[in-house]
């Protein structure tokens, strides 16, 4: 028989401190959600719970004995802890001794400083326990327990999906902030700030791919979680887990489509730079013809030797600048000429 919880004391529990818990509530259909600390929380795992009963456990892993606490006192595979242990923060949601294992992301985005952060959560659900693990404070996990009273969780797999939801709106966020971010740089990218837009773009495509790399789940993983569901998994959920994929599926499309509009207009700032590039290259081309003959003559007169013609001459450099003038205004012309053609 199911015994009853007590509340929880105004003061910090020392047993949550020692074992890691974060958050503990057990979800029942007749009341709200009720506050566990770590000592009612193991308690409830010796009992046999009710099919609607589920227990729900926030961990801080960078507490000692949050995982042997864990591993005591719940039915947790130790597969959990190795992929906690494999330290890659790919987001994946696979299907393992008749448990659900999602890895979250929780991205923001920072529009000030054009860069992202992300906290990684791991998440063991099955029947009547889920459990969910971080090193960093994790903000969908925050917001959810702000409204834990308001929202309806009456499964384990209920809670899950909430979850998926959230990464799934955090990674529309970063596509239509980083959108806006393109659309302010491809509305100057005709000004003299060049330099300026083609670093942002820079780095806005190498935040983007970070993210994508994050928050794009394994779609093998995903097909088989539904092609295969775990057996306590109900149709509902597993419709709801459809819609998700779909959903994150055309928010990662679109992830892609703004990357490749990036590379676009990285390719057109590069073309612009050729071109200013090649202009500046013609124009000190056509400096250094106007300014062949007259070095020509220069040096030629400048010999220190005999026969030096129109040394004589009272109007020797008045000829000269003429002659200078004269081969000058036909290298320009030939310059121009073939600049046209």
């Amino acid at each position: 028989m199911l015994q009853p919880v007590l509340p929880l004391a105004s003061l910090p529990d020392f047993n949550n401190e020692v074992a890691g818990l974060i958050h503990g509530y057990l979800f029942t259909p007749e009341a709200p959600p009720q506050r566990l600390n770590a000592r009612e929380a193991s308690q409830l795992a010796q009992q046999n719970l009710p099919e609607s009963y589920f227990l729900w456990l926030h961990i801080n892993l960078n507490h000692a004995r949050a995982e042997r606490w864990v591993q005591d006192h719940f039915s947790v595979d130790d597969d959990f802890f190795d992929e906690i242990h494999s330290a890659s923060p790919r987001t994946r949601l696979a299907h393992q001794n008749d448990a659900l294992l999602a890895v979250l992301n929780d991205v923001t985005f920072s529009k000030e400083e054009r860069s992202t952060q992300n906290a990684t959560l791991w998440i063991w659900c099955c029947t009547h326990t889920i459990v969910t693990a971080r090193y960093r404070p994790v903000g969908m996990i925050e917001r959810m327990h702000q409204q834990i009273d308001r929202l309806p969780f009456a499964e384990p797999d209920a809670m899950l999906l909430w979850l998926l939801g959230e990464q799934e709106a955090q990674l529309e966020q970063v596509v239509r902030r980083s959108s806006q971010a393109v659309d302010a740089i491809e509305e100057r990218l005709l000004s003299a700030a060049i330099k300026t837009n083609r670093s942002e773009l820079g780095h806005l495509r190498r935040m983007l791919l970070r993210v994508q790399r994050l928050l794009a789940p394994e779609p093998a993983a995903l097909f088989r979680l539904l092609n295969r569901p775990p057996k306590w998994l109900k149709r509902e959920p597993l419709s709801e887990l459809r819609i998700f994929t779909e959903e994150f599926s055309v928010a990662l499309n679109d992830l892609a489509g703004l990357m490749e509009r990036i590379r676009l207009l990285q390719e057109e700032i590069a073309a612009s730079l050729m071109e200013q590039s090649n202009r500046t290259l013609f124009l000190l081309t056509v400096i250094t013809v106007l300014a062949l003959p007259i070095n020509i003559i220069a040096g030629f007169f400048g010999m220190n030797v005999g026969g030096i013609p129109l040394a004589n001459n009272p109007h020797g450099f008045l000829l000269l600048v003429i002659v200078v003038l004269v081969f000058t205004l036909v290298a320009g012309w030939l310059a121009l000429r073939r600049r046209r053609e």
